[in-house]
C-alpha cells in the first residue's frame, strides 16, 4: 500500500494574500510545495491530502492543484476554527488556528493507510522522502503506536542570516524518540553549531545531532488519540482563555511516548534542509534550487 503526503496548507491563504502571490522560487516559478510534491512522487507516494481553509478552495484549486492533475490524486480537507468535538465552543474572538495537530485531524476521513506530514514552506530534500516513503510503505496500516519521524542533521538546518528555532532530539540505542526540546535561537559561531541554553549561555552540540523539521510519519490509529486528547487540551481553561493556544504535533507526540502508547523511530537524513526563516533568505533558496536544476536532480520545469 502507499502511503499519503498530508500537507499542511492552512497557513496558506493569510500569509500569501490569498494565494495570489504564491512565491515562485525555481526557474519556471516552482514553489518550495511543488519541490516536495516531485520528490513525494518519486519516492513512492500514492495521494496527496492538503489541509487548507474553506475561504480561499477556489484559489487553491485553481492555481495549485490544477498542476498536479494526471501526476498524482489530491484531496483537499478544511480546518476551520469551530470544527471542535461536540460539547466545545471556539471563542468568539479567537482568529488564530489551533495548530498543527488539530490540521492533521482534518485528514482522518480520507486517510486509511500509513501517511507522513509536512509543512508546505519548507524544502526537505529528495533523501527524507525517500527515507521515509520507504519506511512507510513497509509498515501495516493497522498497526498501533509504531510512528516515525525524518531526523534532520541540524548542521544541514541552519540559516546564513540569523539564529533558528528547532526541536532538538535525543534517541536511545534503537533510535527511538526519547525526547525533543524546543531550541528558539541556534546558529553556527566560530565553526561551531550552538544554542542559547535555559541559563542563558551558548552550547555547542555536534553537526549530525537529529532535529525535528515537522516531517512525521504516522498510521491511522494516531486520528484517534488525537481526537481524545483534544478533548483534553480544549478542558483546561487556560488553553480556552488564551487565544493563541495552539495543539502541536510534538505535543501530541510527546503525550503518546511518555505515556508509553506509541514510539517513534528516527530516521536519519542527509537532505540540507532550507526555507524563507529570513526575507534575506529567499535568494539563497533560490540559488541552491537553481544549483539543484543545474546538477541534474530535478528539471528546469517541474509537473510539465
Amino acid at each position: 500500500m502507499k502511503p499519503t503526503l498530508l500537507l499542511l496548507a492552512a497557513g496558506m491563504g493569510s500569509r500569501y494574500g490569498g494565494l495570489k502571490q504564491l512565491d515562485g522560487v525555481g526557474p519556471s516559478g516552482e514553489t518550495i510545495m511543488d519541490y516536495s510534491i516531485y520528490d513525494a512522487i518519486k519516492a513512492g507516494f500514492g495521494k496527496l491530502v492538503f489541509v487548507i481553509r474553506k475561504y480561499f478552495e477556489d484559489d487553491f484549486r485553481r492555481i495549485v492543484l490544477s498542476k498536479y492533475e494526471g501526476h498524482i490524486p489530491c484531496e483537499v480537507v478544511y480546518q476551520e476554527l469551530d470544527n471542535l468535538p461536540e460539547g466545545f465552543t471556539c471563542p468568539a474572538d479567537r482568529t488564530k488556528p489551533w495548530g498543527t495537530n488539530h490540521a492533521v485531524m482534518m485528514g482522518e476521513s480520507v486517510i486509511h493507510e500509513p501517511f507522513a506530514v509536512i509543512n508546505c514552506d519548507d524544502f526537505y530534500g529528495r533523501s527524507s522522502f525517500m527515507a521515509i516513503g520507504e519506511h512507510l510503505s513497509h509498515v501495516d496500516p493497522a498497526s498501533r503506536g509504531k510512528y516515525c519521524m525524518v531526523g534532520f542533521r541540524i548542521g544541514n538546518t541552519l540559516s546564513d542570516s540569523g539564529t533558528v528555532s528547532r526541536g532538538l532530539c535525543t534517541t536511545n540505542e534503537q533510535r527511538l524518540l526519547t525526547s525533543v526540546v524546543e531550541r528558539t535561537k541556534i546558529q553556527r559561531m566560530d565553526g561551531q553549531v550552538k544554542y542559547l541554553g535555559d541559563d542563558g549561555q551558548w552550547v555547542s552540540t555536534p553537526d549530525d545531532t537529529p532535529v525535528s523539521m515537522n516531517f512525521w510519519g504516522f498510521t491511522p490509529d494516531y486520528f484517534e488519540y488525537s481526537r481524545e486528547y483534544f478533548k483534553t487540551f480544549l478542558s483546561d481553561p487556560a488553553n480556552m482563555q488564551n487565544l493563541k493556544s495552539e495543539f502541536f504535533i510534538p505535543l501530541m507526540v510527546d503525550v503518546l511516548v511518555n505515556s508509553g502508547k506509541a514510539s517513534v523511530e528516527v530516521l536519519d537524513t542527509t537532505s540540507k534542509w532550507f526555507g524563507v526563516t529570513y526575507p534575506e533568505d529567499r535568494q539563497g533558496v533560490v540559488d541552491k534550487i537553481k544549483a539543484l536544476v543545474d546538477a541534474g536532480e530535478y528539471p528546469a520545469k517541474l509537473f510539465q
